[in-house]
């Protein structure tokens, strides 16, 4: 039998996370409903993620001939605000996805972290200590940051 005062201290997580997870399945399927329209272009406004040019450079470095490979970018929780971007490498989209295309290279972002970052730009930095697909600027964040 479970206790009772642990029964009273659960209810009102529990109810959060279910709360919580309706919601986000509701978005997810409005997103997949607009999957239709997941094609972004560079001439879309504010809402376009853009590219920099050394983010393109990269990406055309990295490719290997006749393998397309494309950026792939989403937020996840983590980091000090509670979200961080991660970046992949990807060889294929799925159906829920946004892809931006400039000079050939393409970024792909799955429709919930898209929300986090439309109107961001993508940046490819070289460091001492390291090597990485950043985002620079990024409209949605108004925290101040997600993490890299």
């Amino acid at each position: 039998m479970v206790p009772r005062f642990l029964i009273q201290r659960l209810t009102p997580y529990l109810g959060a996370h279910i709360r919580k997870n309706q919601r986000l399945l509701s978005s997810s399927v409005s997103a997949y409903q607009e999957a239709s329209s997941s094609l972004i272009t560079p001439s879309a406004g504010i809402d376009t993620i853009h590219m920099s040019d050394n983010c393109i450079r990269r990406m055309k470095e990295l490719q290997e001939p006749m393998e397309e490979k494309m950026l792939r970018l989403s937020v996840e929780n983590g980091g000090c605000s509670g979200f961080q971007y991660v970046f992949n490498l990807d060889d294929k989209t799925n159906p829920d996805d946004r892809v931006c295309e400039k000079e050939g290279v393409k970024l792909v972002v799955d429709n919930i972290s898209y929300d986090f970052v439309k109107g961001a730009t993508i940046d490819y930095v070289e460091e001492l200590i390291r090597s990485a697909f950043i985002v620079t600027t990024n409209p949605s964040d108004v925290e101040g940051g997600y993490g890299s």
